[in-house]
């Protein structure tokens, strides 16, 4: 009776419990907001553009650079800050994600004259989702020790699509206390995120991944098309295979054959996915570490070679699929 004088009898009891209630949802937004923190992105390419926007997406705050000015307008009329250089986003922003194409790219950003390096504070979080050279990684991460900072790599897989829907998987390698934060980032833009070691370790998740797509991306255009020559239709021969044991990625969701798929590069004659030269990039990588660890991988070796080959006959630029194409128009020399 004497708590129910405190309160005001019944009525004055829920009045206290709504206030209670709305005191701990309150905290509970606050911690939210807290970890809303501006979040740096620096490369905003097929892949960095829409991965930047998922972020924006969940309401974290974007400071944005580009090497291309003109990739930066679409964030600034999102809201986000665009700055002048890496070194910008680093005296800005102590959470920075890099989505870069090659080593030389990592480095420059990384350690150049304007690189994150020089501004970078103190106990910041730095994820490089670029797919670069294994011990680049590990130099970097020594780097960004150096400046009291922590560096974990986390390169994607998943394709532009994916990185539209938020669906990417991240393969991290890094400091394990530091991967929960990581993670805090990583599922705005992806559905699965996996923890595969020390620095390096997600590098080598991802270029054993792209190794293994690239052989399986020209088994499927050769499959194709010995059954197009047989007298096959090739969509028919798509369902067969998607129904047996041939069946994979880039027969089932990526099929390399110009109308047996809608939403597809190569259905739009091979224009945007993954591009003929960051496949050659990556299957150089899968070959130096190869010969860096006695590995033998003839197939990798092989696709490396189709894939350079490609990129001297003018595929370059398209999609990595276009290697059906580029089959169909060997077999006539």
């Amino acid at each position: 009776m004497a708590a129910a004088v405190v309160l005001g009898g019944p009525a004055g009891w829920w009045r206290w419990q709504r206030r209670v209630r709305a005191a701990r949802a309150a905290m509970v937004c606050s911690r939210a907001m807290a970890s809303k923190t501006p979040v740096g992105f620096i490369g905003l390419g097929n892949m960095g553009n829409p991965m930047a926007k998922n972020l924006v997406k969940h309401g974290y705050p974007v400071i944005a650079y580009d090497v291309f000015p003109e990739a930066c307008k679409e964030f600034q009329d999102l809201g986000a800050q665009v700055t002048d250089s890496p070194a910008d986003v680093a005296e800005r922003a102590d959470r920075i994600i890099t989505m870069l194409p090659s080593s030389p790219n990592a480095i420059e950003v990384y350690t150049g004259a304007n690189g994150i390096l020089k501004k970078v504070k103190k106990g910041s979080l730095l994820i490089d989702s670029s797919t670069i050279d294994p011990a680049v990684s590990k130099e970097l991460a020594k780097a960004v020790e150096k400046m009291g900072a922590v560096f974990m790599d986390a390169p994607v897989s998943g394709g532009v699509g994916a990185a539209r829907a938020g669906n990417l998987t991240f393969m991290v390698g890094g400091v394990e206390q530091e991967f929960d934060a990581a993670k805090e980032l990583l599922t705005c833009m992806g559905s699965n995120v996996v923890y595969c070691g020390e620095v390096g370790t997600g590098q080598a998740a991802k270029i054993c991944n792209n190794m293994l797509l690239a052989i399986s991306m020209i088994g499927t255009a050769e499959a194709m098309n010995l059954g197009i020559r047989l007298g096959l239709d090739p969509k028919l021969l798509a369902k067969i295979l998607n129904m047996s044991s041939g069946r994979c990625w880039s027969s089932d969701t990526y099929n390399p054959v110009p109308g047996v798929m809608e939403g597809v590069p190569s259905a739009n004659n091979y224009q945007g996915g993954f591009g003929t030269t960051l496949m050659a990039k990556d299957l150089g990588l899968a070959q130096i570490s190869a010969t860096n660890t006695k590995t033998p991988v003839p197939l990798g070796s092989q696709a490396h070679q189709i894939y350079r080959m490609m990129c001297a006959k003018g595929y370059a630029l398209k999609d990595f699929s276009a290697v059906f194409q580029f089959l169909r128009e060997e077999e006539t020399l």
